[in-house]
């Protein structure tokens, strides 16, 4: 592929002086072109999925332009057609945008106005095909329940740990700030493990009252006080065999904090106005925003429970370090939402990209999931809620000068590159229209290095 246009450029002519004009005005323009004379040769280059874009005559002998433009729009809707046209054709030109096709140039034509054409097609193209890369990105992550999206390196080690430890009987603590998917991250490990067939109980402590979250927690005899008027099972209970994931375990209250550890260590609970111990097969799920070891510090959470829970412990990293999957996240809510609403996923632009790879996500992953079900509500009516700035800090500096805004920027694009191709140089460099020695230097500069993408 070319270093400007990314994408191969496909000329069909039957005049030799126009093809080798055009191409070479092409070539100049750092596109890669291939030319042709006939449209039956051009449809031996244009397969399902090719990635390119067509620029051809009207006139050609047998299969003419039109039809040529037909067979292509019926195979990829999405491909840009460019027409040549003579004095005569302009009228069909029109007609023809109407049927698909991207935009005309008439005879005679110049360069510059050509290379406009392009570019602008090229821009539409490659904005489509990383959509369709995405999609595809995704359909290889469709594992029937929750999924852990994402490219970078250090959500891969965070599939590789949960991986590791989901068949083991260890209890975790999930670590992560508000948004960041902390109850997803719970179920993902319950649809990993060998209990996938039993239970799955979750429970906020933030949300029930104190008086009631024993109750639900342990269950309680008829009798055992004044409102219960049947015997209830607990929550523990019937997680047995499965998972129980205590969400906000830093709300729970310290009286109920001793009784947490002692079931983590025996085993077996007691309902409320029962003297039986009941034997359990579970595995608990603690997750937290907050540091505990420093909660414990200060009284408001018991160390020896905070000690007894972090045998494992899995951090989710918040969305602004791995910015690289941002693009990959988006259009995975923006396809859950079309479905869920029955709307097309519209295109997403350079520039709305640019504001999403920098803004800081202080709502993390959930607060991008709702701005892309109102994207896909709202389409290009959708204004983003947030300011389109520049990622804020730079060392512990407040401001960053332009050109390290630029560099930060190119090394994300690098990165979310080296990511999807898994660390090769030769697709990176391909992808990113960059030359080797271009590429390694950049990797260089910014201390990237392959082996951290594969």
């Amino acid at each position: 592929m070319s270093d400007n246009g990314q994408l191969p450029i496909l000329l069909v002519d039957d005049e030799e002086h126009i093809r080798l004009a055009a191409g070479q005005a092409l070539q100049l323009g750092g596109y890669e072109v291939t030319t042709v004379e006939s449209a039956e040769q051009a449809l031996d280059y244009i397969n399902n999925g090719w990635p390119g874009i067509l620029i051809t005559d009207i006139n050609l002998p047998g299969i003419d332009g039109l039809e040529l433009m037909k067979r292509v729009v019926t195979q990829d809707p999405t491909l840009p057609v460019i027409l040549i046209t003579g004095h005569g054709d302009i009228t069909m030109a029109v007609g023809a945008m109407r049927d698909g096709a991207y935009d005309f140039i008439e005879k005679p034509f110049s360069s510059e106005l050509m290379l406009d054409v392009v570019r602008r097609a090229v821009e539409k193209r490659n904005l489509v095909m990383e959509n369709r890369q995405l999609r595809q990105e995704l359909e290889a992550q469709s594992a029937p329940g929750p999924r852990v999206i994402g490219n970078t390196p250090v959500v891969a080690q965070l599939r590789g740990l949960v991986h590791a430890i989901a068949d083991t009987p260890a209890d975790i603590l999930i670590l992560g700030e508000t948004g960041t998917g902390k109850d997803l991250m719970a179920r993902y490990i319950h649809e990993h493990s060998n209990r996938r067939d039993k239970n799955f109980v979750a429970i906020n402590c933030g949300a029930v009252p104190e008086n009631l979250i024993e109750s639900e927690l342990f269950g309680h005899e008829k009798g055992a006080f004044t409102d219960a008027k049947a015997q209830r099972i607990g929550k523990f209970e019937h997680a047995d065999g499965g998972t129980l994931f205590l969400d906000e375990i830093e709300s729970m209250p310290m009286t109920l904090q001793i009784k947490l550890l002692r079931v983590l260590e025996e085993r077996a609970i007691e309902r409320l106005g029962a003297n039986e111990l009941i034997p359990l097969d579970i595995r608990v799920i603690a997750a937290t925003k907050v540091d505990l070891r420093e909660a414990s510090e200060r009284g408001e959470f018991r160390e020896d429970l905070y000690y007894r829970l972090n045998v494992v412990r899995v951090d989710i990293p918040p969305l602004r370090e791995r910015r690289e999957d941002i693009g990959l996240l988006f259009q995975h809510f923006a396809l859950i939402a079309s479905s869920l609403y029955g709307r097309e996923v519209p295109l997403l632009s350079a520039e709305r990209m640019h504001s999403l790879m920098t803004h800081d996500w202080p709502g993390n992953v959930r607060e991008l999931r709702n701005l892309a079900e109102r994207y896909v509500l709202l389409g290009e009516g959708c204004t983003f809620d947030f300011e389109n700035k520049p990622i804020t800090e730079l060392n512990g500096r407040a401001e960053m000068t332009l050109p390290e805004k630029v560099e930060q920027f190119e090394s994300m694009l690098i990165q979310a590159e080296l990511s999807r191709c898994a660390g090769s140089i030769k697709e990176t460099l391909v992808s990113l229209g960059l030359p080797r020695k271009t590429l390694y230097d950049k990797m260089k500069k910014y201390g990237l290095d392959k082996n951290d993408y594969k």
